[in-house]
């Protein structure tokens, strides 16, 4: 479960899983306080993981004296493997039932698209796509894997560990880029790292790859040897991807879903798009159900990833489906080549009063490109499209002046009907998952904290 929960919320989802056990680590232990006061968990069995050794002796001793109870069990692939419960950033948990055979395939899957030995995790460990990038991944591709434990350490967390790979999220990758930056301009850098960096991208177009001896100083300062960023769990601004590209590191950008285990496609190495999520993987199928003139509609997969469906919500996994096409909410397009992309979310639509629909995202990643932009996100409110803003006012001062013009810029070069009619700014960051995503539900009840 996801440790960032509220107590209340980690309470109701054991009862709701039925929960029996229990595995935490000393510093969620306030958390099992409150659930062994709960009179529907007076069943449950806690674990500390510090006391692991301690477990594994005991479990020694009851294989040494005959106790084979945990062989003799058959595990198929239609099994249940784990219930996952989706991050909320509509409100509503639902339990995602994945079986054996779910994860398997798609862990086969991704590994064949990723290569390297040593991988850095960058995501929480509940969340399948760590599964899927690099904690299943272990046990069949990769040798080497490091695990951060904060996120205000992943800079010297690379340079100790040294990995080939990272499992990330936009907004880290974000991080690490704009930390480039960030030094060249204090060092007074910007104008000479552009320069170099066009060089760089001229010599790739020639077929010469010296981006690794450029921009030395950089990936020393990541460790020394990271190839590849695995990025996932929503779009990533296509200008850093390109940017981290053209200083030596690929990032392979993939689509997923907790309910496909839950790489649905994703990015090659050697077969990649810039602002595509990749190819579907071997293990699924992927439409895209009642497209429109631009080839967009909602994208449907079928496939062995597919879960098994809600616990306890038959209503919710009918709803879900269409025949064998799991109906992920999601807008994209697939390309004559097979690649998909992400238009946006079906539940973010935006339908303006004269009929015109508006994909929210593809306004975010626009403005998101403004240098001093942190986070923002567009919706309708009185008929207008509003665009809030959490800004960077700490290393841009004159942010707030910047937007005003910037906006008027913006409108200019987008059709009339994706115009921004409102403007509100954050005194405080966005509510967000523990995937960094940001919980949209709750814009509407935190008026008061945008002006």
């Amino acid at each position: 479960m996801d440790r960032g929960l509220k107590v209340d919320e980690i309470t109701d989802l054991a009862v709701h899983c039925e929960c029996r056990a229990v595995f935490y680590s000393d510093k969620c232990s306030g958390v099992t306080d409150e659930l062994k006061k709960c009179s529907d968990l007076s069943g449950v069995r806690y674990y500390m993981i510090d006391d692991i050794y301690v477990y594994a002796e005991r479990g020694k001793t009851l294989l040494e004296s005959g106790h084979n109870v945990y062989d003799e069990i058959d595990i198929t692939e239609d099994d249940l493997a784990s219930i996952v419960y989706t991050s909320g950033t509509s409100g509503k948990m639902k339990g995602v039932m994945l079986t054996h055979g779910n994860l398997t395939s798609d862990v086969v899957a991704t590994g064949r698209c990723a290569g390297g030995e040593s991988t850095q995790l960058l995501l929480p460990l509940h969340h399948t796509f760590a599964w899927a990038s690099a904690v299943l991944m272990i046990f069949i591709y990769i040798t080497d894997l490091h695990i951060s434990g904060n996120l205000r350490h992943i800079v010297k967390d690379l340079q100790h560990n040294r990995p080939q790979n990272v499992s990330t999220v936009p907004m880290m990758a974000e991080m690490l880029y704009n930390s480039i930056w960030s030094n060249a301009r204090r060092a007074g850098m910007t104008g000479k790292l552009k320069r170099t960096m066009f060089m760089s991208d001229v010599l790739m177009k020639l077929g010469v790859d010296r981006r690794r001896q450029i921009f030395r100083n950089i990936h020393e300062n990541f460790g020394g040897r990271l190839e590849l960023m695995i990025c996932g769990g929503a779009a990533l601004d296509a200008a850093v991807q390109r940017g981290l590209y053209s200083l030596g590191i690929n990032v392979i950008c993939g689509y997923g879903i907790t309910e496909c285990s839950p790489v649905v496609s994703v990015n090659r190495n050697n077969e990649f798009r810039f602002g595509s999520v990749g190819k579907p993987l071997p293990c699924n199928r992927v439409k895209i159900a009642d497209p429109d003139r631009r080839g967009i509609g909602e994208i449907c997969v079928a496939g062995s990833n597919v879960m098994k469906g809600y616990y306890k919500d038959p209503e919710a996994t009918a709803e879900a489906f269409d025949g064998e096409w799991f109906r992920t909410g999601d807008y994209g397009r697939l390309d004559a080549d097979g690649f998909l992309y992400i238009t946006g979310r079906k539940k973010n639509l935006i339908i303006l009063a004269n009929g015109e629909n508006v994909m929210p995202e593809e306004l975010e990643q626009k403005l998101k490109e403004l240098e001093y932009v942190k986070d923002v996100v567009c919706y309708e409110e009185n008929g207008k499209i509003t665009a809030e803003f959490y800004l960077d006012e700490e290393n841009f001062s004159d942010a707030r002046i910047r937007l005003e013009e910037d906006i008027k810029k913006f409108n200019r070069s987008m059709p009339k009907h994706k115009n921004i009619g409102n403007t509100k700014i954050r005194d405080i960051p966005f509510e967000k998952t523990s995937t960094m995503k940001i919980k949209r539900y709750l814009l509407k009840q935190d008026k008061s904290k945008a002006k």
